[in-house]
């Protein structure tokens, strides 16, 4: 999925992300409502990179949301949900209806493999986008491979299910988080706009536009 964007005649948006981070799903709506304004909008092209928080999840883990923030950062689980309500809250500011109590914590290396699946067909946003509402807004385990081909199927990808006895896409999500690594990226989401700019963390509709005109206008100097 990474590739070298030093000359394009496209205006490139890189992001890295993961599908069970609140604030990649933060960052990615703010994107999108970002680009309604771009009036280069027919200009770009997004590429989705993967990321994992925790490459050594298991996929079925039995414990909450909330208990795995808790355990990780070593506070009380009230204190967890309580910034979870908070992050609901900022979903709804931008249209989102959350449900991360009943979220389903997992690995998500093959749901990386799928949206890089998804990218050769042009369907990289619909499949990004699906899974973020599966597991944020649905309760979904995205680790499931019926209900990843289930979620392919919705969004118009093809082959889903051969992905499974193949390790195919693999090396594109390994090679993706090595880019990220290559850049210095520790956190997600991490945008990368003209490959001059980065933003980091969901910043913002307002911020992400300003850095998107920004770009343009350094091209055009």
């Amino acid at each position: 999925m990474w590739n070298d964007l030093a000359v394009t005649n496209t205006f490139s948006i890189d992001i890295w992300s993961d599908v069970v981070c609140p604030f990649c799903y933060l960052g990615s709506r703010q994107l999108a409502l970002a680009l309604e304004t771009f009036e280069h909008r027919d200009n770009v092209v997004v590429n989705h990179h993967a990321f994992e928080l925790d490459p050594h999840t298991p996929k079925d883990l039995e414990t909450s949301l909330a208990q795995l923030v808790a355990d990780k950062y070593a506070m009380p689980v009230d204190q967890a949900e309580a910034i979870h309500l908070r992050l609901e809250a900022q979903a709804h500011e931008l249209g989102m209806t959350w449900s991360m109590a009943t979220a389903k914590p997992t690995n998500t290396f093959d749901a990386h493999r799928l949206i890089a699946l998804a990218s050769t067909q042009g369907l990289g946003d619909e499949m990004s986008e699906r899974l973020f509402a599966a597991y944020f807004s649905e309760g979904l385990l995205i680790s499931d491979h019926e209900r990843l081909c289930e979620l392919a199927n919705e969004v118009g990808v093809s082959d889903a299910s051969s992905l499974w006895a193949t390790d195919a896409y693999s090396m594109d999500v390994r090679a993706d988080e090595s880019a990220a690594q290559e850049l210095g990226v520790t956190g997600v989401p991490a945008i990368l706009i003209d490959n001059k700019f980065m933003v980091l963390g969901a910043q913002g509709v307002e911020q992400i536009a300003d850095v998107l005109r920004r770009a343009w206008e350094r091209r055009a100097a």
